[in-house]
Protein backbone atom coordinates (compact mmCIF):
# COMPACT_ATOMS: atom_id res chain seq x y z
CA UNK A 1 0.00 0.00 0.00
CA UNK A 2 1.44 3.34 -1.06
CA UNK A 3 1.95 6.02 1.58
CA UNK A 4 -0.19 9.14 1.18
CA UNK A 5 1.71 12.24 0.13
CA UNK A 6 0.94 14.92 2.70
CA UNK A 7 0.49 18.64 2.11
CA UNK A 8 0.21 21.20 4.89
CA UNK A 9 -2.38 23.97 4.58
CA UNK A 10 -2.67 24.96 8.26
CA UNK A 11 0.12 27.51 8.67
CA UNK A 12 -1.99 29.83 10.83
CA UNK A 13 -1.96 27.11 13.48
CA UNK A 14 1.81 26.74 13.35
CA UNK A 15 4.67 26.64 10.88
CA UNK A 16 7.56 24.19 10.61
CA UNK A 17 10.89 25.39 11.98
CA UNK A 18 12.92 26.47 8.97
CA UNK A 19 16.36 24.89 8.37
CA UNK A 20 18.10 28.21 8.93
CA UNK A 21 16.37 28.69 12.27
CA UNK A 22 17.23 25.15 13.36
CA UNK A 23 20.89 25.71 12.48
CA UNK A 24 20.97 29.02 14.36
CA UNK A 25 19.52 27.42 17.49
CA UNK A 26 21.71 24.31 17.63
CA UNK A 27 24.78 25.96 19.26
CA UNK A 28 22.59 27.53 21.95
CA UNK A 29 21.59 24.07 23.11
CA UNK A 30 25.10 22.62 23.11
CA UNK A 31 28.07 24.98 23.31
CA UNK A 32 26.58 28.42 24.11
CA UNK A 33 24.45 27.17 26.98
CA UNK A 34 25.15 29.71 29.72
CA UNK A 35 22.57 31.60 31.75
CA UNK A 36 22.31 35.04 30.18
CA UNK A 37 22.26 36.62 33.66
CA UNK A 38 25.60 35.09 34.70
CA UNK A 39 28.67 37.35 34.63
CA UNK A 40 31.19 34.70 33.54
CA UNK A 41 32.17 34.04 29.93
CA UNK A 42 29.52 31.39 29.36
CA UNK A 43 26.82 33.76 30.54
CA UNK A 44 28.11 36.72 28.59
CA UNK A 45 28.21 34.73 25.36
CA UNK A 46 24.57 33.84 25.89
CA UNK A 47 23.77 37.47 26.74
CA UNK A 48 25.33 38.62 23.50
CA UNK A 49 23.21 36.20 21.50
CA UNK A 50 20.08 37.27 23.39
CA UNK A 51 20.78 40.94 22.76
CA UNK A 52 21.32 40.36 19.04
CA UNK A 53 18.05 38.47 18.79
CA UNK A 54 16.23 41.25 20.63
CA UNK A 55 17.57 43.88 18.22
CA UNK A 56 16.50 41.84 15.18
CA UNK A 57 13.02 41.10 16.48
CA UNK A 58 12.60 44.78 17.33
CA UNK A 59 13.70 45.76 13.82
CA UNK A 60 10.83 43.80 12.27
CA UNK A 61 8.42 46.08 14.15
CA UNK A 62 10.31 49.35 13.79
CA UNK A 63 10.94 49.19 17.55
CA UNK A 64 13.99 49.67 19.75
CA UNK A 65 15.58 46.59 21.29
CA UNK A 66 14.80 47.82 24.80
CA UNK A 67 11.08 47.88 23.91
CA UNK A 68 11.00 44.10 23.29
CA UNK A 69 10.20 41.74 26.16
CA UNK A 70 10.57 38.05 25.34
CA UNK A 71 7.74 35.82 26.57
CA UNK A 72 6.78 32.16 26.45
CA UNK A 73 4.59 32.79 23.37
CA UNK A 74 1.81 34.91 21.97
CA UNK A 75 -0.67 33.87 24.66
CA UNK A 76 1.60 35.07 27.43
CA UNK A 77 2.25 38.32 25.57
CA UNK A 78 -1.50 38.89 25.22
CA UNK A 79 -2.08 38.08 28.89
CA UNK A 80 0.72 40.42 29.93
CA UNK A 81 -0.98 43.24 28.05
CA UNK A 82 -4.48 42.51 29.35
CA UNK A 83 -3.52 42.06 33.00
CA UNK A 84 -0.87 44.77 32.93
CA UNK A 85 -3.28 47.61 33.66
CA UNK A 86 -6.09 48.15 36.14
CA UNK A 87 -9.36 49.57 34.89
CA UNK A 88 -11.94 49.18 32.15
CA UNK A 89 -10.82 47.33 28.99
CA UNK A 90 -12.32 47.61 25.50
CA UNK A 91 -11.85 44.72 23.08
CA UNK A 92 -13.75 42.96 20.28
CA UNK A 93 -15.82 39.80 19.94
CA UNK A 94 -13.42 38.23 17.40
CA UNK A 95 -10.19 38.28 19.40
CA UNK A 96 -8.01 35.24 19.91
CA UNK A 97 -8.93 33.24 23.05
CA UNK A 98 -5.72 34.49 24.66
CA UNK A 99 -7.31 37.95 24.74
CA UNK A 100 -10.98 36.99 25.11
CA UNK A 101 -10.45 34.57 27.98
CA UNK A 102 -8.07 36.92 29.76
CA UNK A 103 -10.45 39.87 29.37
CA UNK A 104 -13.25 37.70 30.68
CA UNK A 105 -11.47 37.53 34.03
CA UNK A 106 -11.63 41.31 34.46
CA UNK A 107 -14.33 43.11 36.44
CA UNK A 108 -14.84 45.77 33.75
CA UNK A 109 -14.70 44.93 30.06
CA UNK A 110 -16.68 45.92 26.96
CA UNK A 111 -16.77 43.62 23.93
CA UNK A 112 -17.36 45.55 20.71
CA UNK A 113 -19.13 43.80 17.83
CA UNK A 114 -17.88 43.49 14.25
CA UNK A 115 -19.71 43.64 10.94
CA UNK A 116 -20.55 40.73 8.65
CA UNK A 117 -17.04 40.77 7.19
CA UNK A 118 -15.42 40.56 10.60
CA UNK A 119 -14.25 44.18 10.70
CA UNK A 120 -14.64 46.40 13.75
CA UNK A 121 -15.78 50.00 13.27
CA UNK A 122 -13.27 52.36 14.94
CA UNK A 123 -16.17 54.58 15.98
CA UNK A 124 -17.68 51.68 17.91
CA UNK A 125 -14.42 51.43 19.80
CA UNK A 126 -14.53 55.17 20.47
CA UNK A 127 -18.08 54.90 21.78
CA UNK A 128 -17.06 52.13 24.19
CA UNK A 129 -14.43 54.28 25.91
CA UNK A 130 -15.56 55.69 29.25
CA UNK A 131 -13.99 57.29 32.32
CA UNK A 132 -11.75 54.65 33.81
CA UNK A 133 -10.89 52.94 30.51
CA UNK A 134 -7.20 52.03 30.65
CA UNK A 135 -6.71 49.69 27.69
CA UNK A 136 -8.02 49.00 24.19
CA UNK A 137 -7.10 45.63 22.66
CA UNK A 138 -7.88 44.95 18.99
CA UNK A 139 -6.06 42.29 16.99
CA UNK A 140 -4.22 43.29 13.83
CA UNK A 141 -5.13 40.21 11.74
CA UNK A 142 -7.81 37.68 12.62
CA UNK A 143 -6.44 34.18 12.86
CA UNK A 144 -9.54 32.50 11.40
CA UNK A 145 -10.59 34.89 8.63
CA UNK A 146 -7.34 36.68 7.81
CA UNK A 147 -9.25 39.97 8.09
CA UNK A 148 -7.10 43.04 8.75
CA UNK A 149 -8.48 45.40 11.39
CA UNK A 150 -8.22 49.22 11.11
CA UNK A 151 -5.51 49.35 13.75
CA UNK A 152 -4.06 52.69 12.74
CA UNK A 153 -7.42 54.47 13.06
CA UNK A 154 -8.03 52.86 16.44
CA UNK A 155 -4.56 53.92 17.51
CA UNK A 156 -5.45 57.53 16.81
CA UNK A 157 -8.60 57.18 18.90
CA UNK A 158 -6.62 55.66 21.76
CA UNK A 159 -4.07 58.49 21.70
CA UNK A 160 -6.83 61.11 21.75
CA UNK A 161 -8.39 59.42 24.77
CA UNK A 162 -5.09 58.88 26.58
CA UNK A 163 -5.71 55.11 26.70
CA UNK A 164 -3.11 52.39 26.17
CA UNK A 165 -3.61 50.45 22.94
CA UNK A 166 -2.66 46.80 22.52
CA UNK A 167 -2.84 44.79 19.33
CA UNK A 168 -2.37 41.06 18.93
CA UNK A 169 -0.05 40.95 15.92
CA UNK A 170 0.67 37.23 15.98
CA UNK A 171 -0.99 36.62 12.59
CA UNK A 172 0.30 39.84 11.05
CA UNK A 173 4.04 39.39 11.47
CA UNK A 174 5.55 38.07 8.26
CA UNK A 175 2.35 38.68 6.30
CA UNK A 176 2.11 42.47 6.50
CA UNK A 177 4.66 45.27 6.93
CA UNK A 178 4.46 46.25 10.60
CA UNK A 179 5.69 49.51 12.09
CA UNK A 180 4.47 50.03 15.63
CA UNK A 181 5.08 53.77 15.48
CA UNK A 182 2.93 54.19 12.38
CA UNK A 183 0.22 51.93 13.81
CA UNK A 184 0.06 53.94 17.02
CA UNK A 185 0.14 50.91 19.31
CA UNK A 186 1.63 50.94 22.79
CA UNK A 187 1.71 47.16 23.10
CA UNK A 188 2.03 44.56 20.34
CA UNK A 189 2.14 40.76 20.69
CA UNK A 190 4.09 38.46 18.37
CA UNK A 191 5.06 34.78 18.30
CA UNK A 192 7.96 32.90 16.69
CA UNK A 193 6.17 29.73 15.67
CA UNK A 194 3.97 31.57 13.18
CA UNK A 195 7.04 32.71 11.17
CA UNK A 196 8.98 29.42 10.95
CA UNK A 197 10.59 29.85 14.36
CA UNK A 198 10.34 27.60 17.42
CA UNK A 199 7.35 27.15 19.69
CA UNK A 200 7.56 28.44 23.25
CA UNK A 201 8.93 31.90 22.48
CA UNK A 202 7.08 35.13 21.77
CA UNK A 203 7.46 38.79 22.57
CA UNK A 204 5.53 41.83 23.68
CA UNK A 205 6.50 45.22 22.34
CA UNK A 206 6.09 47.76 25.13
CA UNK A 207 6.45 51.33 23.94
CA UNK A 208 9.06 53.25 25.89
CA UNK A 209 7.22 55.22 28.56
CA UNK A 210 4.18 52.93 28.66
CA UNK A 211 3.56 51.67 32.17
CA UNK A 212 2.64 48.03 32.58
CA UNK A 213 2.61 45.67 35.54
CA UNK A 214 4.53 42.39 35.21
CA UNK A 215 2.60 39.17 34.87
CA UNK A 216 5.36 37.07 36.44
CA UNK A 217 7.37 37.99 39.53
CA UNK A 218 10.79 36.78 40.58
CA UNK A 219 14.20 37.79 39.26
CA UNK A 220 14.85 41.06 37.41
CA UNK A 221 14.91 39.46 33.96
CA UNK A 222 13.66 41.21 30.81
CA UNK A 223 14.02 44.64 32.43
CA UNK A 224 11.96 43.44 35.40
CA UNK A 225 8.98 42.75 33.15
CA UNK A 226 9.21 38.96 32.88
CA UNK A 227 10.87 36.96 35.65
CA UNK A 228 12.59 33.65 34.88
CA UNK A 229 15.73 32.50 33.12
CA UNK A 230 15.57 33.60 29.50
CA UNK A 231 14.99 31.05 26.74
CA UNK A 232 18.09 32.09 24.83
CA UNK A 233 17.90 29.31 22.26
CA UNK A 234 14.28 30.19 21.53
CA UNK A 235 15.07 33.89 21.30
CA UNK A 236 17.92 33.21 18.87
CA UNK A 237 15.57 31.10 16.77
CA UNK A 238 13.05 33.94 16.87
CA UNK A 239 15.75 36.36 15.81
CA UNK A 240 16.76 34.22 12.84
CA UNK A 241 13.11 33.86 11.81
CA UNK A 242 12.79 37.64 12.10
CA UNK A 243 15.69 38.03 9.66
CA UNK A 244 13.65 36.07 7.13
CA UNK A 245 10.71 38.43 7.77
CA UNK A 246 12.91 41.44 7.05
CA UNK A 247 14.58 40.00 3.96
CA UNK A 248 12.05 37.78 2.23
CA UNK A 249 8.53 37.96 3.66
CA UNK A 250 7.23 40.66 1.30
CA UNK A 251 7.96 38.60 -1.81
CA UNK A 252 6.68 35.43 -0.15
CA UNK A 253 3.46 37.15 0.94
CA UNK A 254 2.79 38.18 -2.66
CA UNK A 255 3.41 34.62 -3.87
CA UNK A 256 1.05 33.16 -1.28
CA UNK A 257 -1.62 35.75 -2.08
CA UNK A 258 -1.68 34.62 -5.72
CA UNK A 259 -1.98 31.00 -4.58
CA UNK A 260 -4.77 31.86 -2.15
CA UNK A 261 -6.72 33.64 -4.90
CA UNK A 262 -6.31 30.63 -7.16
CA UNK A 263 -7.51 28.33 -4.38
CA UNK A 264 -10.61 30.40 -3.71
CA UNK A 265 -11.49 30.82 -7.38
CA UNK A 266 -11.03 27.12 -8.04
CA UNK A 267 -13.18 26.02 -5.11
CA UNK A 268 -15.93 28.55 -5.80
CA UNK A 269 -16.01 27.51 -9.47
CA UNK A 270 -16.08 23.81 -8.67
CA UNK A 271 -18.41 23.72 -5.66
CA UNK A 272 -21.92 25.14 -5.73
CA UNK A 273 -22.97 26.73 -2.45
CA UNK A 274 -19.45 27.66 -1.37
CA UNK A 275 -18.87 31.08 0.22
CA UNK A 276 -15.78 32.94 1.43
CA UNK A 277 -16.21 34.15 5.00
CA UNK A 278 -14.81 37.66 5.39
CA UNK A 279 -15.14 38.41 1.68
CA UNK A 280 -15.09 42.12 0.94
CA UNK A 281 -12.72 42.96 3.78
CA UNK A 282 -8.99 43.56 3.51
CA UNK A 283 -7.33 40.22 4.26
CA UNK A 284 -3.81 38.87 4.48
CA UNK A 285 -2.91 36.87 1.40
CA UNK A 286 -2.40 33.43 2.92
CA UNK A 287 -5.76 32.83 4.59
CA UNK A 288 -9.11 31.68 3.23
CA UNK A 289 -12.11 30.64 5.32
CA UNK A 290 -14.75 28.95 3.17
CA UNK A 291 -18.13 27.55 4.15
CA UNK A 292 -19.86 24.78 2.24
CA UNK A 293 -23.66 24.68 2.36
CA UNK A 294 -25.01 21.42 3.72
CA UNK A 295 -21.61 20.11 4.87
CA UNK A 296 -20.35 19.56 8.41
CA UNK A 297 -16.69 20.54 8.56
CA UNK A 298 -15.58 17.60 10.71
CA UNK A 299 -16.14 14.82 8.14
CA UNK A 300 -14.76 17.16 5.48
CA UNK A 301 -11.57 17.72 7.49
CA UNK A 302 -11.19 13.99 8.13
CA UNK A 303 -11.75 13.08 4.49
CA UNK A 304 -9.20 15.66 3.32
CA UNK A 305 -6.71 14.47 5.92
CA UNK A 306 -7.09 10.89 4.69
CA UNK A 307 -6.18 12.16 1.23
CA UNK A 308 -3.14 13.96 2.65
CA UNK A 309 -4.35 17.54 3.07
CA UNK A 310 -4.05 19.23 6.48
CA UNK A 311 -6.61 22.01 6.91
CA UNK A 312 -8.61 23.19 9.93
CA UNK A 313 -11.99 24.42 11.08
CA UNK A 314 -10.56 27.50 12.80
CA UNK A 315 -8.26 28.39 15.65
CA UNK A 316 -6.03 25.54 16.80
CA UNK A 317 -6.51 26.89 20.33
CA UNK A 318 -10.21 26.02 20.03
CA UNK A 319 -9.80 22.57 18.48
CA UNK A 320 -11.91 19.95 20.20
CA UNK A 321 -14.50 22.50 21.29
CA UNK A 322 -18.08 21.42 20.75
CA UNK A 323 -19.26 24.97 20.13
CA UNK A 324 -18.81 26.57 16.68
CA UNK A 325 -16.20 29.27 16.22
CA UNK A 326 -16.91 32.44 18.18
CA UNK A 327 -15.46 34.42 15.27
CA UNK A 328 -17.94 32.99 12.77
CA UNK A 329 -20.78 33.52 15.22
CA UNK A 330 -19.68 37.15 15.64
CA UNK A 331 -19.97 37.82 11.90
CA UNK A 332 -23.56 36.59 11.95
CA UNK A 333 -23.31 32.99 10.76
CA UNK A 334 -25.79 30.48 12.09
CA UNK A 335 -24.55 27.49 14.08
CA UNK A 336 -24.91 25.29 10.99
CA UNK A 337 -23.07 27.77 8.75
CA UNK A 338 -20.23 28.08 11.24
CA UNK A 339 -19.92 24.31 11.47
CA UNK A 340 -19.71 24.09 7.69
CA UNK A 341 -16.66 26.36 7.46
CA UNK A 342 -13.05 25.37 6.80
CA UNK A 343 -9.87 27.45 7.09
CA UNK A 344 -7.08 27.07 4.56
CA UNK A 345 -3.83 28.86 5.46
CA UNK A 346 -0.87 28.76 3.09
CA UNK A 347 2.84 28.93 3.79
CA UNK A 348 6.32 28.68 2.32
CA UNK A 349 6.02 24.99 1.44
CA UNK A 350 2.88 25.28 -0.67
CA UNK A 351 3.14 25.25 -4.45
CA UNK A 352 0.85 25.85 -7.41
CA UNK A 353 0.63 22.11 -7.99
CA UNK A 354 -0.39 21.50 -4.37
CA UNK A 355 -3.10 24.15 -4.58
CA UNK A 356 -4.54 22.67 -7.76
CA UNK A 357 -4.46 19.22 -6.18
CA UNK A 358 -6.24 20.55 -3.10
CA UNK A 359 -8.95 22.16 -5.23
CA UNK A 360 -9.63 18.82 -6.93
CA UNK A 361 -9.73 17.04 -3.56
CA UNK A 362 -12.17 19.56 -2.04
CA UNK A 363 -14.52 19.33 -5.03
CA UNK A 364 -14.43 15.53 -4.92
CA UNK A 365 -14.93 15.24 -1.16
CA UNK A 366 -17.73 17.81 -0.95
CA UNK A 367 -19.57 16.14 -3.82
CA UNK A 368 -19.30 12.75 -2.11
CA UNK A 369 -20.38 14.06 1.29
CA UNK A 370 -23.41 15.79 -0.18
CA UNK A 371 -24.53 12.54 -1.74
CA UNK A 372 -24.36 11.03 1.73
CA UNK A 373 -26.22 14.01 3.22
CA UNK A 374 -29.35 14.58 1.10
CA UNK A 375 -30.35 17.52 3.30
CA UNK A 376 -28.29 19.67 0.97
CA UNK A 377 -30.49 21.41 -1.58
Amino acid sequence: MNAVTRYYFDHNATTPVSPEVFQAMAPLMTTVFGNASSIHQFGQEARGELDRARRTVGATLGAKAEEIVFTGGGTEADNMAIFGTTGHVVTTTVEHPAVLQAAGQLPEVTFVNVDGRGVVDPQSVRAAIRPGTTLISVMHVNNELGVIQPVREIGEIAREAGVLFHSDGVQAMGKLPVNVGQLGVDLYSISAHKIYGPKGIGALYIRKGAELRPLLYGGPHERKMRAGTENVAGAVGFGRAAEWVIEESAAEAARQSALRDRLEQGILAGVAGAHVNGAGASRVGNTSNIRFDGIDSEPLLIALDLQGYAVSSGSACSSGATEPSHVLAAIGLTREQARSSVRFSLGRSNTLEQVDSLIDAVVQVVTRLRKLAPAYV
